[in-house]
């Protein structure tokens, strides 16, 4: 993965736009929270394969960034995104890195089911 330029990120959103698309969205900070003691809480929110159609996709911000996806009844948004890369597939990979490189958010878009 590479740092997010914001117009490629842009014009890759966009070919998903009005189609029946493959959704990866994860939150975490999972184990990352563990060593903070017994008054911490480990959160995490996840979604693979969802099946979604959007009909906006737009990302805002300098750094990190959030990309937010417009559907008829609602929107799908993942904030703090940092990297992202189109892999050999034509998917949409973006991740949010923490300062440490730990992975704190990822949202992923397909036209085929994410492998299980």
């Amino acid at each position: 993965m590479e740092a997010i330029r914001r117009e490629e990120v842009q014009t890759e959103l966009d070919r998903f736009v009005n189609q029946e698309v493959y959704l990866h969205l994860e939150t975490t900070n999972g184990a990352y929270a563990a060593h903070r003691g017994e008054n911490s809480m480990a959160v995490c929110a996840y979604i693979r394969n969802g099946q979604v159609r959007f009909h906006r996709g737009t990302i805002t911000g300098n750094g990190p960034y959030r990309v937010g996806l417009k559907m008829e009844q609602g929107w799908i948004y993942a904030e703090g995104l940092t990297d992202f890369e189109v892999d050999g597939d034509g998917r949409l990979l973006l991740a949010g890195n923490d300062s440490d490189g730990r992975l704190a958010v990822s949202l992923e878009l397909s036209t085929t089911p994410f492998p299980m």
